[in-house]
C-alpha cells in the first residue's frame, strides 16, 4: 500500500481521496480544517482524517512523512509553503493549481529535491490533462504552426443569463478570468489580457464561446517556446458569458485586489453550484508533415455520472483523475523521478491506459461541423 496525504477535503479533495481509497492501492491520511467535511470521508469510506490547518507549518511537517506522496487540493496561496515542507521532509508533491505564478515558485523549490522526491503541480484538467493531449498531438508534425487548446467545465442545463453554474473553486475560476495569459504568437512568448480574444464555434450542432485565461497551458510556454508559431488556451463557455463576466471584473473592476473577495461573494451567493454538468475538451493542432500543412484535431466530452454510489460532476471526475494517473505514474517508476515533472513530461499513452485516466479515453466522441470565427 503506498501512503498518501491528501490535504483538503472540499469537493475535489473528497473526489481524489475516494478515487484513490477505491482502487485498493492506497494508504490515505486526509486533513483540513473543515471537521465536518473530514467527519463525512470518514463515515463514507473509513479512512485516517487529521484536523489541521496547513499554514501551521510545524504541524504540517509532523503530519508529512518522507518518501511518501503529498497532494495538495488547497487553495493556490497555500500551495508554495505546502512544497517547502514537502521538501524538508522529502515527500514528493502534486497540487491542481492553475496559478502561474505559484507555480514558478515550485519550480525553484523543486530544483533541491532529493533523489525520488518529485514536485508536480498543475496537475488536474487545465492545467493537466489538456497538455498532455496537446503536446502529444503536437510531436505527430515535422513543424507545428498552431496548437489550440480549449477546455470548458458547463452545467448540462443552462437556465440563467450568465449560462453558468458553478462546478468547482470559485477562487481558482476568479484567479482564471483576472491573471494574466500566457501565449506564444509569432514564435515568441507573451503575456495577453483574460477575457480577451473571443471567438466562437461549434460541436455537435451546440454554439460555444471561448476566451483567454490563464494558467490552462501549464509548462507548455517553456517547453515549445521556438518550436512553435501560435500556441493559446482558452475557457469554452456557452455563448454571451464573456460579455457578462467582463462587464463584473473590467467595467465594475471586481477583478482588482481585495474587490475579488466582493466577486467571490457574488458569484457564490447568486450562482448555483450543479453536479450536472459536462466537460468540454477540444484541440487543434495544425503543421508541416512530410512537405504537406495538415491539421489533427481531437474533441471529447465528459459527463457527470454515478461513481462508487454517488453522483459525481463531472469537473470532479475530469480533476481527480487526473492527479490520481499522475501519483499512480509515478510510483509505477513511469515519470522522472526527481525534481520538477511537466506535463508534458507524461506519455498520452500512459495516462488514458491508467486506471484513473481511462475516464478520457472512454469520453464521448464529439462528431459535426466545427466553425471558429477569426480570434478579436
Amino acid at each position: 500500500m503506498q501512503k498518501v496525504t491528501v490535504l483538503g477535503a472540499g469537493k475535489i479533495g473528497a473526489a481524489v481521496v475516494k478515487m484513490l481509497h477505491h482502487s485498493g492501492s492506497y494508504e490515505l491520511t486526509v486533513a483540513d480544517t473543515d471537521v465536518q467535511a473530514l467527519a463525512r470521508l470518514s463515515e463514507a469510506i473509513g479512512i485516517k482524517t487529521v484536523p489541521l490547518d496547513v499554514s501551521d507549518e510545524a504541524k504540517l511537517y509532523s503530519l508529512i512523512q518522507a518518501d511518501q506522496v503529498v497532494i495538495s487540493a488547497c487553495s493556490f496561496d497555500l500551495n508554495t509553503r505546502i512544497a517547502m515542507v514537502c521538501l524538508k521532509v522529502g515527500a514528493s508533491y502534486f497540487d491542481l493549481t492553475e496559478d502561474v505564478a505559484t507555480t514558478r515558485s515550485i519550480l525553484d523549490i523543486a530544483a533541491k529535491a532529493k533523489e525520488g522526491q518529485i514536485f508536480m503541480p498543475q496537475y488536474g484538467l487545465a492545467p493537466g490533462f489538456i497538455d498532455v493531449l496537446g503536446f502529444d498531438i503536437s510531436r505527430n508534425f515535422d513543424k507545428v504552426e498552431s496548437l489550440k487548446m480549449r477546455v470548458g467545465a458547463l452545467p448540462q442545463y443552462p437556465s440563467n443569463q450568465m449560462m453558468y453554474n458553478l462546478t468547482w473553486s470559485t477562487d481558482g475560476l476568479i484567479n482564471e478570468y483576472c491573471n494574466p495569459c500566457e501565449v506564444i504568437r509569432d514564435g515568441e512568448y507573451l503575456e495577453v489580457l483574460p477575457l480577451e480574444g473571443l471567438e466562437h464555434f461549434s460541436l455537435d450542432g451546440m454554439e460555444y464561446e471561448a476566451f483567454n485565461t490563464s494558467g490552462g497551458l501549464g509548462t507548455l510556454c517553456t517547453t515549445l517556446k521556438g518550436k512553435v508559431e501560435l500556441m493559446n488556451y482558452k475557457t469554452v463557455r456557452y455563448k454571451g458569458h464573456q460579455y457578462l463576466m467582463s462587464f463584473l471584473i473590467n467595467d465594475l473592476n471586481l477583478g482588482q485586489g481585495s474587490r475579488r473577495n466582493l466577486l467571490k461573494e457574488i458569484m457564490e451567493s447568486s450562482v448555483p453550484i450543479t453536479k450536472q454538468d459536462v466537460v468540454l475538451i477540444f484541440v487543434t493542432c495544425s503543421g508541416w508533415r512530410e512537405g504537406k500543412l495538415e491539421q489533427i484535431s481531437d474533441a471529447r466530452k465528459i459527463y457527470h455520472a454515478d461513481m462508487f454510489g454517488e453522483e459525481w460532476s463531472s469537473i470532479q471526475i475530469t480533476t481527480s483523475a487526473g492527479v490520481c494517473t499522475a501519483v499512480d505514474l509515478y510510483f509505477q517508476g513511469k515519470l522522472p523521478q526527481r525534481g520538477f515533472v511537466r506535463q508534458e513530461d507524461m506519455p498520452l499513452a500512459d495516462f488514458l491506459t491508467n486506471q484513473f485516466g481511462r475516464c478520457y479515453e472512454t469520453a464521448s466522441n464529439v462528431s459535426g461541423a466545427i466553425a471558429s470565427t477569426p480570434t478579436t
